[in-house]
């Protein structure tokens, strides 16, 4: 029943019909056309207009026939993302991307990588879909790869560094952030201060680059200390592992990221290693687990709701406003201290 007591309109077999966008301009007294405008969230209607049309679309159910409207226009209005499904820092960022895109008008259409599902799947998938533009966190694709992804649809890079292939990229100076780390760690006493690896690719290189400048700053060039790694808590737990079967352990861990973090925490707590008295443990992208009570992580926040800004701020610029010369973000990540670092023994 609406408002004025009257049953939704149904069609001759007695089902009910979908509400049109015809319906929702009559119950408002508007065009269409200012109708549509609302709902598509382009500027130009007042505040009271859109309140007025937002509520009366509520009211009546009425959802936007994307199908048809992409048919009329030409146009999808869609993002494609393509995320792994295992890091909890991207699915925070696809939750910012989500309201980002929705604020100017698009929607996005997820694409996941798996252990079996892997990058080129993704992609093709979402174009697929008919995405109009691609926002894909942290590729490894090489770069010849990517740039000719770019004259499919354009591509939105973000938080890896991509040199040479004429596409957007947004990300966070993961240097900057290691370098911070290492700082902090510095500055409160220690010098055994070890790195677990991220493995391949460029975020990896930028954040061991940073890892040895900053080490290399502080004095403590004969301290750098690698360990190989990766993306996952299997890796930190190994490398936990591995320093705690090498005799005197370190006084601080960085990692790669915080999945790895966590590894190396559960190491060490299963066998008995005190974090921080005997071990600080530091690891990187702010992600909802580090903030857990029971982990309490000291990390790196990459501004996750900033970089998705800038992401579909940079797709609509390629797509709404004929932007051709590619740009590249980079963020200033900063410092998040909390309960895994303190001063050594």
């Amino acid at each position: 029943m609406d408002e004025l007591g009257s049953a939704a309109p149904e069609g001759g077999n007695g089902a009910v019909q979908r509400p049109r966008l015809e319906d929702v301009a009559a119950r408002v007294g508007l065009s269409t056309a200012s109708v549509s405008l609302v709902l598509r969230g382009v500027p130009g209607p007042s505040r009271n207009t859109r309140q007025r049309v937002l509520k009366a679309a509520a009211e009546l159910g009425y959802r936007p026939d994307r199908t048809a409207s992409a048919l009329a226009s030409k146009r999808s209005r869609l993002l494609g993302v393509m995320i792994d499904i295992h890091n909890a820092f991207q699915g925070e960022l696809v939750e910012h991307l989500h309201t980002a895109a929705e604020q100017v008008g698009y929607d996005l259409v997820l694409s996941t990588q798996t252990r079996t599902r892997d990058e080129n799947t993704a992609i093709d998938t979402l174009l697929a879909y008919r995405c109009e533009a691609l926002i894909l966190i942290g590729p490894v694709a090489p770069v010849p790869f990517l740039a000719d992804l770019d004259r499919k649809a354009p591509v939105i890079s973000v938080g890896r560094r991509v040199v040479g292939a004429g596409l957007d990229v947004v990300r966070s100076a993961d240097d900057d952030g290691v370098g911070q780390i290492v700082d902090h760690l510095a500055g409160l006493g220690h010098r055994a201060i070890v790195y677990v690896d991220g493995g391949k690719g460029a975020i990896a290189t930028d954040r061991r680059r940073g890892y040895r400048s900053a080490m290399r700053q502080h004095g403590l060039d004969e301290r750098i200390r690698i360990l190989h790694g990766d993306l996952t808590e299997e890796a930190g737990d190994k490398a936990g592992r591995q320093l705690l079967d090498g005799g005197e352990l370190p006084t601080a861990v960085v990692t790669f990221n915080d999945r790895s973090a966590i590894g190396m925490l559960t190491a060490l707590w299963r066998a008995g290693v005190d974090v921080p008295g005997e071990v600080s443990v530091v690891g990187y992208d702010d992600s909802p687990l580090s903030r857990l009570t029971c982990f309490d992580l000291t990390t790196v926040s990459q501004n996750a709701e900033e970089q998705a800004r800038q992401a579909v701020l940079a797709a609509v610029e390629r797509l709404d406003h004929g932007r051709t010369e590619p740009r590249e973000i980079v963020l200033a990540p900063s410092l998040v201290v909390r309960g895994t670092t303190a001063q050594p023994r």
